[in-house]
């Protein structure tokens, strides 16, 4: 894996040279009114991504990962949803800021994303090629049709897709699951976006393809240079690619660290949990180990730390019940941890699991 130097704040030495973040996320909190109370979805969010780093977010369907991400793009619907703070600085401005329209500047151009489902991204009536051309005219509005139409089958090609040529001229609908994919990526990094956002890019599709779609994810961001934020729940994508790895629960962080040091030395009760959970291919067991209990409700999560309820390390322990476990530095290191006793963690060793697609 890359070793791409962490935020000043993560930072294990303050004074060695770190690079300016292509994106800072600070105190982002986003909510969401629904007929049963407030759902606070994010809360109190803050990280760094840097050039040409893979930053993968990781947590339970409801930690709050895609939320914290579509909120910067403008793509949460308002109302119900309302950013109530936060600051999102990308190359000088504030996202959070920003009108519609300049927003729409920036989206597809500088900042990219690649959705879950392709098949609900993607317009059924309007051919590939079109849809990947409409994303370059839209911020390229001089380029002539022709050289449009090549830039589309060129991008197809860059991504694997067979007969590029042929295929530019087809609808969403002849594309197997694999190959709308491939056409996704191509649309997203049409315009050599700063930051490319993957929202779970491999959920729908088997094992093979999902390699598949990694390799090209990788041979996109060396086309682009771009950095690169992971949405997944599924650990082996985050062995198998990112550089730095936040780890999310009832809307905040509560884990971050280098990919090799969260694997092979977790520090937050959560994140063992998720890694106890994960089939080995060295056990010997046939049964899985589930996180016990169910996450809390975000209308109204209990008091002190949100993990406590499920937490194995907690023990009905006063401290975890009443009082909100901050961020720290572990050894005043990159690693970040929020949890009070994670000292006691020390010495249980993780594990790196097995990547996606290996043996296939």
């Amino acid at each position: 894996m890359r070793s791409i130097p962490p935020s000043g704040a993560f930072a294990p030495n303050p004074t060695s040279p770190v690079p300016e973040p292509v994106l800072s996320i600070r105190d982002l909190v986003v909510e969401f009114s629904t007929e049963d109370g407030i759902v606070q979805a994010v809360d109190g969010v803050s990280y760094d991504l840097y050039p040409g780093e893979t930053l993968g977010i990781v947590g339970e369907s409801g930690s709050g990962k895609s939320v914290s991400t579509m909120s910067l793009l403008g793509l949460i619907p308002q109302p119900p949803g309302r950013i109530v703070r936060g600051e999102a600085m990308f190359q000088g401005k504030d996202l959070l800021k920003l009108s519609k329209k300049a927003l729409r500047r920036i989206r597809g151009k500088d900042l990219a994303m690649v959705f879950q489902d392709p098949m609900t991204s993607l317009n059924p009536v309007l051919k590939i090629g079109f849809q990947i051309g409409e994303a370059i005219k839209t911020h390229n509005p001089k380029v002539k049709d022709d050289a449009v139409k090549q830039r589309a089958v060129d991008l197809l090609k860059l991504v694997g897709v067979p007969n590029p040529e042929r295929r530019v001229d087809q609808y969403p609908h002849e594309f197997s699951g694999g190959m709308r994919q491939r056409a996704m990526i191509a649309m997203a990094i049409a315009n050599e976006p700063s930051v490319l956002i993957a929202d779970e890019p491999t959920t729908a599709l088997d094992v093979t393809i999902q390699a598949q779609i990694l390799e090209v994810l990788k041979k996109a961001q060396d086309e682009t240079h771009a950095a690169t934020i992971l949405i997944t729940h599924d650990l082996g994508l985050i062995a198998e690619l990112a550089d730095r790895v936040i780890v999310m629960y009832a809307g905040k962080v509560v884990e971050v660290g280098d990919v090799s040091t969260i694997f092979a030395s977790p520090r937050h009760p959560y994140t063992v949990g998720l890694m106890d959970s994960l089939p080995k291919l060295t056990a010997a067991e046939e049964w899985l180990t589930p996180i016990p209990g169910q996450p809390p409700s975000l209308i109204s999560r209990p008091p002190g730390c949100p993990f406590h309820p499920r937490c194995f390390l907690s023990q009905g322990r006063a401290r975890c019940r009443e009082e909100e476990p901050p961020l720290r530095p572990i050894d005043e290191s990159a690693h970040l941890t929020a949890c009070h006793f994670a000292e006691e963690l020390e010495g249980r060793a993780g594990h790196l699991v097995e990547p996606v697609g290996a043996g296939t």
